[in-house]
């Protein structure tokens, strides 16, 4: 999470949307960087709002406007999935090696995933009171130069990003039924997806 006071916006960290090479690029010029331990980088909106909000309303009378990047529902699960076959991993309960990415997916879909599936949500991460998104500007990973566009126009600096923490590559591919299942019982992330399409 980043902080620009003068320019009063916090740039929210959901995982696997790019925080990370943002942070290596903005962060000399914020004014507070919570970076460790993950909990606090990733803080999501609600925990946003009953922290860190009112510390600021108290000490600056400031109420930051929220940003956050977005990814594809598909796209961001994959990212997840080939971050957790790396060997560093083999044999931890997240491992996804000798799983399927079809696998992986289905395991998503359920209420309380086994650890390798258990990736938290979009969705979740932005919502705060009865389904309010509490992020003002919401941008698509797959939209990158309108983030940086934005970022350059209201921090008024050039970036330059070079790639922090990047899964492994690989090619992957949904099934058709497994990705109707993930759209219906996960139809939310679509929705927050699609909401930040500009």
């Amino acid at each position: 999470m980043l902080v620009f006071w003068k320019e009063n916006l916090v740039l929210l960290s959901i995982p696997k949307t790019g925080s990370t090479a943002l942070e290596g690029a903005l962060a000399p010029r914020a004014s507070l960087v919570l970076r460790d331990p993950p909990e606090i980088k990733h803080a999501p909106c609600y925990r946003y709002k009953r922290f860190l909000k009112p510390l600021f309303k108290q000490v600056g009378d400031r109420d930051p406007e929220l940003m956050a990047v977005v990814r594809n529902p598909i796209q961001w699960l994959g990212s997840w999935y080939r971050y957790r076959t790396r060997a560093d991993l083999t044999g931890h309960p997240n491992s996804t090696a000798g799983v399927s990415f079809d696998d992986f997916v289905l395991e998503y879909c359920k209420g309380n995933p086994a650890p390798f599936a258990n990736v938290g949500s979009q969705a979740r991460f932005l919502t705060i009171n009865d389904g309010e998104i509490g992020a003002q500007h919401l941008f698509q990973y797959e939209q990158w130069d309108k983030v940086i566009g934005y970022l350059e126009n209201r921090l008024d600096l050039e970036i330059t990003l070079k790639p922090k923490n990047v899964s492994p590559k690989m090619d992957l591919a949904l099934s058709a039924e497994v990705e109707t299942k993930l759209r219906d019982k996960r139809a939310a992330e679509f929705a927050v997806w699609e909401m930040a399409r500009r």
